[in-house]
């Protein structure tokens, strides 16, 4: 078997079949590393994979999370996935797809786990992929819509595709660009026709004979999963696609449940496309309401982002709100970052707009609204130069069951908009997992010296050992998720079955939360009048008086960083 049918996600966009088939290739040949479970069904039947790496020692320590194609056709997000969790692999086996990044790097990563799960909307990335239809995240919608006609996405002309339509119209708001074929542009005054108007290839549900209603991107296909996660949810009059209740969807559902059963899950990636972006939290506020140490490693992450993808990385608030002082709602960013602590970011992939020449944009959000004429038909240009005529297909004449004659055609964002060429897919899922491997190696890192006995007679000794934080994060995670109830700081035990503590109700030692080495960038704590480590605040000594002899076992547990152990016996 050739290479690239072993990793044929970074050269494809995958069907679910062959996405299932590379996973459990995976975990039959790793069966010490690889884990490979499902977190629930999708409406349709699927299973929501979730292929997890690291140790198989059933030790709980410190973990990352990614997922991928929360919406619907941004596929290459499952490739991005998949090839991190190949990367996770090598750690542990020095096979393909070990990350070039230095030996320290690598050795701490390899101390954590990885949890991905490559397709969150398995049924929306399969109807995308077999018929071409735009769906935002689920191709399912439970809304009565009672007597307000929509557009349905259906197959017209019968070639198995549902993309455009196009109908001529002197009143029609878009022309076809002179300078590409084909490309439909926004009509300018000057303009001499034909003009037309642009609709979706399908239906009207109902239809009076006459209203031709404004398509909406959530018309036929809705909630939007990354509207319905429950930090600062909103119902839809005020945030669209948000769903009937917050976790209403089985695919959300899934996410926020094993997130809350794993509380060490300290980073977490959620990959969308497109633009060549990082998108950092909070999404609610300034970053001036931004607790300091969060935004140092938040800068930790920006410098790497840019140094291995070339990507920024901008604030949710202030560069990535749609419409100005409206923050979104019930998102999983700021679901993962607020409720459970993570160092979360958004990557949308594919750096479109670079590859057509558009400089940075300030906010970032407006790459995508403030295009000129000149900006698509570039578009157009690149496509036929570099992407083999992929995005824009023919118009064809075909017969309307509602509205007669019309074209269907035109615009397939599917590779070239949505996702990157098929061309240029393994060097963008190689940097992306280079730099979740990177932010793998912040974990803390909890250790126990060897224990010191010290005998103070009569059969009673005490039992000393000396813990240390020696990962950079602390043993919370990020600053802020020290105020998160459920994040409480380390807690040591001693047990054994001849020998135990004096008095035997103070075998629990509660400790406090021990900082890591790391800073950030440009931290508070940081100065150059003060060049000063901040003290041994990352070790602490624990003691029991013990009575008895035999063997004793002292367990350090954290919610964030994990568990580790040490025996002793006594006598």
């Amino acid at each position: 078997m050739s290479r690239r049918r072993q990793r044929p996600f970074r050269h494809d966009y995958l069907d679910f079949d062959t996405l299932t088939r590379q996973l459990r290739r995976w975990a039959e040949a790793h069966p010490e590393h690889v884990g490979l479970q499902s977190l629930g069904e999708s409406p349709e039947g699927r299973p929501l994979w979730l292929l997890t790496v690291g140790p198989a020692d059933g030790t709980p320590r410190p973990a990352v999370w990614v997922d991928g194609n929360m919406h619907a056709g941004e596929v290459s997000g499952s490739s991005v996935a998949l090839t991190v969790a190949e990367a996770a692999i090598a750690l542990h086996t020095g096979g393909a797809g070990l990350p070039d990044l230095p030996a320290p790097v690598i050795e701490a990563a390899r101390g954590v786990t990885f949890h991905i799960l490559p397709r969150l909307s398995p049924d929306g990335a399969e109807t995308v992929l077999q018929t071409g239809r735009y769906v935002r995240s689920v191709p399912r919608d439970h809304r009565r819509h009672a007597s307000r006609p929509r557009w349905l996405a259906r197959d017209i002309d019968g070639d198995g595709m549902a993309l455009s339509m196009r109908i001529e119209d002197p009143a029609g708001d878009y022309v076809e660009s002179s300078a590409v074929p084909g490309l439909m542009r926004l009509r300018e005054v000057d303009d001499a026709g034909p003009f037309y108007r642009l609709y979706p290839e399908g239906v009207i549900e109902p239809f009076d004979g006459h209203t031709l209603p404004a398509p909406d991107f959530l018309g036929d296909n809705h909630p939007d999963l990354n509207r319905n996660f429950p930090w600062q949810w909103a119902p839809e009059e005020r945030q669209s696609g948000a769903g009937p209740y917050p976790l209403s969807e089985p695919e959300s559902r899934a996410v926020a449940a094993f997130a809350e059963e794993h509380p060490e899950i300290f980073a977490w990636l959620n990959l969308h496309t497109f633009g060549g972006v990082f998108i950092r939290p909070p999404g609610d506020q300034p970053d001036t309401a931004m607790d300091r140490g969060d935004l140092a490693v938040y800068r930790q992450l920006e410098q790497w982002a840019e140094q291995l993808t070339g990507y920024p990385t901008v604030s949710g608030h202030e560069e990535f709100t749609y419409e100005p002082g409206k923050p979104l709602c019930g998102d999983l960013t700021d679901y993962a970052y607020h409720q459970r602590g993570c160092l979360a970011v958004v990557c949308e992939l594919w750096d479109l707009f670079r590859q057509l020449g558009i400089e940075r944009r300030r906010p970032f959000v407006d790459h995508y609204t403030h295009l000129e004429t000149a900006d698509i038909e570039a578009l157009g240009r690149w496509d036929r130069r570099h992407n083999r005529r992929r995005i824009l297909q023919p118009w064809r004449p075909a017969r309307h069951p509602q509205l007669g004659a019309v074209e269907v055609g035109g615009w397939d964002p599917r590779v070239g908009v949505s996702n990157p060429p098929y061309e240029r897919l393994p060097t963008l899922c190689d940097a992306v997992a280079g730099l979740w491997v990177r932010i793998a190696a912040l974990a803390p890192r909890l250790v126990l010296d060897e224990p010191v006995v010290t005998p103070l007679g009569q059969g009673v000794s005490r039992v000393t050992v000396m813990l240390r934080n020696e990962g950079y994060l602390s043993t919370a995670g990020l600053p802020s998720a020290r105020r998160l109830r459920w994040n409480h700081p380390p807690e040591a035990s001693l047990s054994g079955e001849s020998a135990g503590a004096v008095p035997p109700g103070e075998t629990t030692r509660r400790l406090p939360h021990l900082p890591g080495w790391g800073r950030g960038r440009f931290a508070p704590t940081s100065s150059l009048f003060q060049p000063f480590s901040p003290g041994n605040r990352h070790e602490q000594e624990i003691s029991w008086v013990v009575e008895g002899t035999g063997p004793l076992t002292i367990r350090v547990e954290s919610p964030r960083a994990g568990r580790v152990e040490r025996d002793v016996t006594l006598g």
